[in-house]
């Protein structure tokens, strides 16, 4: 039984500008209920500027961002900080504050004259500090912190937040493949407990590898929007980023992966020892480097875990 109950939220006719440069007009787009959505394009497409508005951060020139059937314009703050979490690019962190009183600020939406500070606070802070591997953190100050750790704290605070739904620009920015691959099966584990989440992702492979709907944009308009395996082809991958490709199965999920052609797209002339034919097949546990080889210890594999939805 999912912990979260579905939530609608939805554009309708978004017009969106930043002073007089029109980023969006006329966009209607509707998030799947407690799915995984992507959105993904080339830069300066609209893709955070619509995350903006999902969020309230940016108000539409015209249209209308709806929640459950109401327009979030007209929602108390405090009642949308309680439906909606947001991971916003490059926050910047109060000068001197240490990671635990920063996680303990996504608890303000769940606070009140009569309410200072619960059990459940305190719950929920540990929670979201062990999910993202920021508990030893928590004495630190912010910024002292590497980018990568600095990531990680802000999706700690959105985490103990505790909402349905989460909004994530960009979450794996500054993070090594590794914490990119943890940070994705996280947001996977937590959409399996029914929350929606939606992020913006650069790698088009872990949009479709992790994403269970995919959305493609492309200056300030949806070209494309669905499943990752009906919509992610060479001709979309062209059209949007304007990559000559060829898309094959992921031979861990059997999601569509995207393999650039590039300017040298033949290998024809490649030594032998780059050809494709040359990489050698994954070893398993009967490898030849024995039990204690590299390939054999804990936490060694790099193949992630297969989505919930794939």
């Amino acid at each position: 039984m999912n912990e979260f109950a579905p939530t609608g939220l939805a554009a309708r006719g978004l017009t969106l500008r930043y002073g007089e440069r029109v980023i969006a007009e006329h966009l209607s787009l509707s998030l799947p209920n407690a799915g995984f959505t992507a959105i993904v394009g080339p830069n300066a497409c609209g893709k955070s500027t619509l995350l903006r508005a999902f969020a309230r951060l940016l108000l539409p020139q015209a249209g209308s961002v709806v929640l459950d059937g109401r327009n979030i314009a007209a929602l108390p703050a405090k009642a949308l900080a309680r439906r909606l979490g947001l991971l916003p690019q490059s926050a910047l962190p109060p000068d001197g504050i240490t990671v635990a009183d920063l996680v303990a600020r996504g608890r303000y939406p769940h606070q009140s004259w009569l309410r200072q500070w619960s059990r459940a606070d305190e719950a929920a802070i540990g929670t979201a500090m062990r999910a993202t591997g920021t508990t030893d953190l928590g004495h630190r100050q912010v910024d002292e912190l590497s980018g990568g750790q600095r990531q990680r704290v802000w999706l700690a605070m959105v985490l103990a937040q505790e909402t349905p739904i989460l909004l994530l620009d960009e979450p794996t920015t500054f993070l090594d493949i590794a914490h990119q691959i943890e940070l994705l099966d996280l947001l996977a584990d937590l959409n399996a407990e029914g929350r929606t989440v939606v992020a913006v992702l650069h790698d088009l492979n872990q949009a479709a590898r992790y994403a269970s709907h995919l959305v493609a944009m492309k200056d300030g308009a949806v070209v494309a929007e669905g499943p990752p395996g009906r919509i992610v082809t060479a001709e979309l991958v062209e059209t949007v980023f304007g990559l000559p490709c060829v898309v094959v199965a992921d031979p861990v999920t059997g999601t569509p992966l995207v393999v650039p052609k590039g300017r040298k797209a033949s290998v024809i002339d490649a030594p032998p020892s780059a050809t494709p034919a040359s990489v050698p097949a994954p070893a398993d546990s009967s490898s030849a480097a024995g039990p204690a080889g590299p390939l054999n210890r804990p936490g060694s594999s790099c193949l992630a875990r297969k989505p919930h939805h794939a």
